[in-house]
């Protein structure tokens, strides 16, 4: 299907916008008023430089506060209405989109209503125009589809249709299958955007919190569906009115935006896609660094042995249980600070990883490889992380660990396994990032949860395949001058004992976060231990959450070192969350 985008999603000038939405891979675009004012083009100018770019201009908007008003207000909104036609005809626009009247003078009359439509219609007509209206959320006396397209109905004109929006639709609770019940070619444009569930004024919501199609929590795929029952046959169109995307740089925004649309098209059964292969976990975490003494003397305190190294790249690999660990040292030369770098992903099946990626327009990375090297598949996620699909141990397909040329045999400690990656995100990619690892990469959201930091409130969201399967967690960085250490990544190992654990950390001199006594005598409070537990766990430093079906998770942190710290957790009863409640205690330590 043909795929818009509105300006307004957009951040910078009109130019600047339209020549977004063209390298990103749009159709059209609507033209919303305030970007057309505020640009030094004449609309024959813009039409020109949207022709050359390959786009068509779908939706001029909006015309507001039209209808069922007074007599002589409404011979004024005449007036205006045809110089606004006269202006979309310059531009080549033959559609333009008329909100439901929030003004004080409107009264609660449909048939007035139709009559005003009817006459508007007639006006647009005569310029080649058609009238798309749309019910506003918050709209005086017209805030639902099904009462828009009632009054639609009632003034039977040709060139008068209604405008759905999903926003519009889902955030009042309406039902949208009677959708359905709406003739295809009466339905003139359909205008999509998803959005957090929140409690709070639509308006507000509307106007900062809108997002792009699987970013939020509306079943916006639902509604397209009966959107396409009803026979509409038009562009989808984005339009999302969000504070970050309008200071976020407008090409990736516009590249989020038309992946946004290509997986709903998937959701909703009219574009099928390479399927997703979900990863069953994570082969490798791998650390850059330009000093690797502090990263090996943490990594053998806690267990890990260098077993060997890569035939062609100073890249180490270190070992313990299933857990691997790479350490990359090609910036030597000159100061990078340690951080979490790229993911190795297991898979199945790691070319077809690789063109569910591309057809979600995620970036591929190009490797310098060796004639010795085991051919990868890579990618770029939205914050830089090279993410790698990769298969371990599996002698049907390439081996990654072929690369590397042994040199000790792994430790014989417990065994460790990757438990969860926790990525922190720029501000502006955090969107972005769920919807990327949600679509490419076919992991599932969690909930969004809001993290205290002494410092201010900051989100997070979880994402995983399955109980066994990969487990991120994309938390939402502060700015740089307001970070405190808050932007270091880390890498979560799951343990079977994590007293045990810990007790041979501290034994081997591994620099562990100290954790304040307040913390234990508030842990008691809370909850009933048996007797010498919890003093246990304030002596070795073990952080401890309980769910509420009786799930257990005990959890200790490393010490930072650059941008990277180690978490080992222990999960018991089915407990499935990340100790949520713990995280403003080791951001607070974190920070002192």
């Amino acid at each position: 299907m043909r795929k818009s985008i509105a300006t307004v999603c957009l951040s910078g000038t009109l130019t600047e916008k339209l020549t977004a939405a063209s390298r990103a891979g749009f159709d059209g675009v609507e033209i919303f008023e305030n970007d057309l004012l505020a640009s030094p083009l004449a609309p024959e100018e813009i039409a020109a430089r949207t022709t050359d770019l390959g786009l068509r201009i779908d939706l001029y908007q909006p015309m507001r506060d039209i209808e069922a008003v007074p007599e002589e207000l409404f011979a004024r909104n005449l007036r205006r209405a045809r110089h606004k036609f006269e202006l979309m005809r310059r531009l080549g626009a033959d559609t333009v989109l008329v909100c439901s009247s929030v003004s004080p003078h409107a009264v609660d009359d449909d048939a007035l209503a139709a009559e005003h439509l009817s006459r508007l219609a007639d006006l647009a007509r005569e310029s080649g125009i058609r009238v798309a209206y749309e019910a506003l959320a918050w709209g005086r006396h017209v805030s639902t589809y099904d009462h828009a397209w009632r009054i639609v109905r009632a003034a039977d004109h040709p060139a008068l249709g209604t405008c759905l929006d999903s926003f519009h639709i889902l955030s009042r609770g309406s039902d949208p299958k009677g959708i359905e019940d709406i003739p295809g070619d009466k339905i003139f444009f359909l205008q999509l955007a998803d959005a957090p569930l929140m409690a709070m004024d639509v308006l507000q919501w509307s106007r900062h919190y809108r997002c792009f199609p699987g970013q939020g929590g509306f079943d916006v795929a639902g509604l397209l569906r009966h959107v396409l029952a009803a026979g509409y046959d038009g562009p989808l169109s984005l339009e999302v009115f969000n504070d970050v995307f309008r200071q976020a740089d407008a090409g990736r925004t516009a590249l989020d935006g038309l992946r946004s649309l290509l997986a709903l098209e998937e959701n909703a059964g009219v574009l099928p896609l390479p399927a997703p292969v979900t990863p069953s976990g994570v082969a490798f975490a791998e650390l850059a660094t330009s000093d690797p003494e502090p990263v090996g003397e943490l990594l053998t305190a806690l267990g890990f042995t260098r077993t060997g190294r890569h035939h062609g790249k100073p890249v180490d690999l270190w070992e313990q249980g299933e857990a691997r660990v790479l350490v990359n040292t090609a910036t030597a030369g000159r100061r990078t600070d340690t951080t979490l770098a790229a993911v190795g992903l297991e898979t199945t099946d790691p070319a077809a990883s690789a063109r569910r990626a591309e057809a979600l327009l995620a970036p591929a990375l190009p490797k310098r490889r060796g004639a010795q090297d085991v051919p990868l598949e890579s990618i770029a996620a939205p914050d830089g992380t090279e993410v790698l699909f990769c298969a371990t141990g599996r002698p049907e397909l390439p081996d990654w660990t072929d690369d590397f040329a042994h040199t000790a045999e792994p430790p014989a400690t417990a065994a460790l396994a990757i438990d969860h990656l926790a990525l922190t995100q720029p501000w502006h990619h955090f969107d972005e990032a769920v919807l990327f690892h949600r679509t490419v990469l076919g992991l599932s959201p969690h909930d969004t949860v809001e993290l205290a930091d002494p410092y201010g409130l900051f989100r997070s969201r979880a994402l995983s395949a399955s109980s066994h399967g990969p487990r991120l967690v994309l938390n939402l960085a502060p700015t740089p001058e307001e970070d405190g250490g808050t932007r270091a990544r880390h890498v979560a190992f799951a343990v079977d004992d994590i007293v045990t654990a810990v007790r041979r950390f501290r034994a081997a001199g591994a620099g562990l976060l100290r954790v304040p006594a307040n913390y234990y005598d508030d842990l008691e409070a809370r909850f009933d231990f048996p007797e010498g537990e919890l003093e246990t766990y304030r002596e070795l430093g073990i952080l401890y959450d309980r769910d509420e079906r009786g799930g257990e998770f005990r959890h200790c942190y490393t010490e930072t070192v650059g941008h990277v710290f180690f978490e080992f957790v222990q999960r018991s009863g089915g407990y499935a969350g990340f100790g949520a409640a713990n995280a403003p205690i080791r951001l607070a330590a974190q920070r002192r």
